[in-house]
Parts: structure tokens; sequence; C-alpha cells
């Protein structure tokens, strides 16, 4: 699978390390930074995920900052995203069955290397439910978060 990671200044410790296990697992891994020691705005590189993630070069995405918060705002500016902020593996799990989520944000400074391994885990192997066609209720619903005020 094709995904792309970013994170601000915060998270570039846990941004390598989830990099670098993704790569060893056999996906495609566009970084698109930040370098440890820079002292970076987190908005820019949600922007620059959920660019990406949009036009399709990456099939998912992982958006990574101190809280994990300012990120996930900043990538679901993007109408064509949807970032769902997690903390385990059920939550990332529950983002694409039922929200076709395909960005998921975690915080740095909350989520250890095993958890965010876990969560990873769960995003990247669980299938939108409607993708099973399970009668259309999840897209939707989804397909009203595209379209503000409807």
């Amino acid at each position: 699978m094709r995904i792309a990671i970013a994170s601000d200044h915060a998270a570039t410790d846990l941004k390598a390390e989830l990099r670098d296990w993704l790569i060893e697992e056999g996906h495609e891994v566009a970084d698109l930074g930040t370098n440890p020691g820079e002292s970076v705005d987190y908005p820019d590189y949600g922007y620059k995920l959920a660019e990406v993630v949009a036009e399709g070069t990456a099939e998912r995405g992982i958006a990574l900052c101190g809280s994990g918060i300012g990120i996930s705002i900043a990538v679901n500016r993007n109408p064509d995203v949807r970032c769902a902020l997690v903390s385990e593996p059920l939550s990332a799990a529950l983002a694409r069955e039922h929200n076709d989520a395909n960005v998921i944000a975690m915080g740095a400074r909350l989520t250890g290397g095993e958890m965010a391994r876990a969560c990873v885990t769960a995003f990247l192997e669980t299938e939108f439910a409607d993708s099973r066609d399970t009668g259309g209720r999840h897209r939707r619903r989804v397909d009203k978060l595209s379209k503000q005020g409807s």
C-alpha cells in the first residue's frame, strides 16, 4: 500500500519509527517531513499530507503531532480527506469501518510506539463496511461529510 506520513517537530521520533516499520512490512512510504531539530507549524504538514491523499498519490495517510489534535484539524480542512484522531486499535478500526477514514492522526506525547503500530495495523487491515455491501448506510453518512451544510 502507498502510505504518506507527516509530523511536526514533536513527533519526528514516532514518525521515523513508524516509517521504518511500514517499509519493513512491505509498504511504499512517502515521508513528508519534518526533520528532527526543526521547529515547524503542524498545519503546514497536515495540509501537505491531506493534499497527497486527496490527489491519490497515497492511498492512506498517518498524521502525527504532539497531541494529534492540531494536525488532525489541519488534515480535515480538505473535503476529500477524512482524518480520525485515534489512540487505540478499536478507534482506528472503527474509523475505517464506519467512516471510511483515509488518514489517522496520533499524538506522539500520548501514544507510544507499540500502541501506534497496533493502531496503524488496525487502520490498514480494516475495510470500509460498505465495501462489503451492507446496504449503504455508512456511505450515505460519509458522503455528507464532504458536503458542508447538507
